[in-house]
């Protein structure tokens, strides 16, 4: 990765888990999914320590929609110098028709 590299983390919230697919600012870069991690404070703050670590140079920029498991994440990742965007369910865009629902997708 170059100096001024972004890396997109997208996160899809649920009660007991998240589950995480990151993707480099760069063209053809391919999304990875990175897994399913706990929702405690613990784990995100790991998450955010490995992906430092991997990525040293590249700005991490965690994205999640806004729901029911509030902003914690947002105040905590802000918290530990990283950027975070809640997103409202609404202005996700979404195709005609396009009702399936998966965890590995939404994130």
């Amino acid at each position: 990765m170059n100096k001024h590299n972004i890396l997109f983390i997208g996160l899809d919230t649920h009660k007991e888990f998240v589950e995480v697919a990151y993707i480099e600012d760069q063209r053809g870069a391919q999304a990875v999914h990175f897994g399913r991690i706990s929702s405690a404070k613990a784990a995100i703050v790991k998450l955010a320590k490995q992906l430092h670590s991997k990525y040293p140079r590249a700005t991490l920029h965690f994205v999640y929609e806004a729901g029911p498991c509030g902003y914690w994440i947002y105040r905590l990742l802000t918290s530990l110098g990283h950027c975070c965007y809640v997103v409202a369910p609404s202005l996700i865009p979404k195709k005609p028709g396009d009702k399936i629902k998966t965890d590995k997708r939404d994130a």
